[in-house]
């Protein structure tokens, strides 16, 4: 019997100029795929097919007809333009109907609309194969831009898809794929993460846990779990929603235990490589013009090892894909502190981490969000400029519609000291960097004690110099070295100056974490 992956369906959009990726089961010997005036036959191996079909530019609708002789599937209102992945967790995952102004945006929508040229496939969120999977893909299917259908599109995606069709004039593709509150270490398999012996620690805790777990027991708590959790979710969303001053803790006091994200086990979303087996790898290989990325927070329990976990998860991505120079842009985290919490100063080494990917990884792009950042909320709900920077970073790096000066705030390029002063060079500045505060007091210096004071800042072109009564001879400096602060510093793009420190050798270290991860 003919088959073929769930992301496949009417209304999907396919990459224009590549070849495109189609694939599937059979119990045939041959394959055939038509597609507006392109045919291509493959044989059956081992019940399974793949073929690609040659280029096509941009345009539509066209027909889809795949046929093994005795079975046929057709697919029609099919574009070609541009298709995008969109993975993360939740600030990825936060819907249009969540987001600021997606209410309006909702109601406007239409088939007739401007925005009908962003079409959006959800992969389905299952965190365990079994027939739950099986009938969530088979109900699954790519959405035109209409208000029965968009709400629950993540707003990130549809922001950055509706500004890059309209500076294109292209239909664009989501492919939304992501989960709130995971690690990195979800999106990748067992294979790749294991290479890594400085990330051994998310396989050895679960293997530990699971080692000697009783699979009926298991099963059974699990059940109990989904049936607590969700009486509890929804008595705490509605005593939000309708008191006046809601904490947290008085949340607690009447509706009990959080027992969110529930027993470790195997059929937990956030277990180490379950989400890769459940979700990326069913949409592998479909052709992409590239992939955005939006996570981290769920890492920083574990900042000073994200960098290669983030390095294996690109790394991964495109070997599923089979391009090892696929177009990765990522979204630096903003600025947050729990309400009441300490600043615990560990989002920075994520932040470090994702510019070093940034660095140092061929094909990779990086929005500077810092500035829409919320206190108290690590769910911002302005996702408009996520998506219009993660759009400039494309237009850049992908499309060449705008160059360095568009695409990118100042960014951290090089120091040199002169007796007690520190001058940092900053790339993206030659328009001037902006403060939009009486005085910037996000920098520090420090000597060879590698204790840091705050500095003053004398801003001269792209060019800041750093001054303190207390450090005479500074050999490091570092900005926005904290999780949240107010940001004032900007180019004059209305990008903000990048976080960053002038040495990783300064001393800096992370005070605790607001999260303990799942099993560590």
């Amino acid at each position: 019997m003919l088959k073929m992956p769930a992301v496949f369906s009417s209304s999907m959009v396919l990459q224009r100029n590549k070849n495109i990726a189609v694939w599937g089961k059979s119990d045939k010997e041959s394959v055939t795929v038509s597609l507006d005036n392109k045919t291509v036959e493959t044989k059956v191996q081992d019940g399974k097919w793949s073929l690609y079909l040659p280029p096509f530019n941009a345009g539509g609708p066209y027909k889809m007809s795949v046929t093994d002789g005795s079975s046929t599937v057709n697919f029609d209102d099919i574009m070609i333009g541009e298709v995008w992945l969109a993975g993360g967790q939740s600030n990825m995952e936060l819907e249009l109907k969540d987001c600021r102004d997606g209410s309006k945006i909702i109601e406007n929508a239409s088939d007739n609309a401007t925005n009908c040229n962003v079409r959006y496939y959800y992969t389905p969120k299952v965190a365990w194969k079994g027939e739950e999977l099986y009938k969530a893909e088979a109900g699954s299917s790519w959405d035109k831009f209409t208000s029965g259908k968009c709400s629950r599109w993540s707003a990130v995606g549809y922001h950055f898809a509706s500004k890059l069709s309209e500076k294109l004039g292209v239909t664009v593709g989501i492919i939304g794929c992501n989960w709130g509150g995971t690690s990195a270490s979800c999106w990748i398999s067992r294979d790749f993460l294991g290479q890594e012996q400085c990330l051994s620690s998310y396989l050895q805790e679960y293997d530990d846990i699971v080692a000697n777990q009783d699979e009926a027991e298991y099963l059974k708590e699990w059940e109990e779990y989904l049936v607590y959790q969700a009486e509890f979710d929804k008595n705490v969303g509605n005593y939000y929603a309708t008191s006046p001053n809601p904490s947290w803790d008085e949340a607690i006091s009447l509706f009990g235990e959080n027992k969110y994200p529930g027993p470790v086990g195997p059929r937990n979303e956030h277990r180490p490589c379950g989400l890769y087996e459940t979700m990326l790898s069913r949409i592998a290989p479909y052709t992409l013009a590239g992939f955005l990325y939006y996570q981290g927070e769920e890492d920083d329990h574990k900042p000073y090892t994200y960098y290669e976990l983030l390095s294996k998860l690109v790394k991964q991505w495109r070997h599923d894909w089979k391009d090892d120079t696929l177009p990765f842009m990522l979204v630096q985290l903003p600025i947050f502190q729990g309400e009441g919490e300490p600043d615990y100063q560990n989002w920075p080494f994520i932040r470090e981490a994702q510019m070093r990917l940034y660095n140092t990884v061929k094909n990779t792009g990086i929005a500077v969000i810092l500035e829409y950042g919320e206190y108290g909320n690590i769910h911002p709900l302005d996702k408009e400029p996520v998506g219009g920077r993660l759009m400039l970073q494309a237009m850049y790096h992908v499309y060449g519609g705008v160059n360095a000066d568009a695409a990118f705030g100042p960014v951290y390029e090089s120091y040199f000291t002169d007796g007690s002063k520190m001058h940092i060079k900053f790339r993206n500045a030659e328009s001037g960097i902006i403060c939009r505060a009486e005085n910037e007091e996000g920098f520090e210096i420090a000597g060879a004690d590698k204790k840091y004071y705050p500095a003053e800042a004398d801003i001269e072109g792209s060019v800041i110099i750093l001054k303190s009564d207390k450090v005479q001879k500074p050999l490091y400096a570092r900005y926005c070295w904290t999780n949240y602060r107010k940001i004032t510093l900007f180019g004059a793009n209305g990008i903000p100056v990048a976080p960053f420190r002038t040495s990783p050798e300064d001393g800096s270290k992370a005070s605790g974490s607001r999260n303990t991860g799942l099993i560590s």
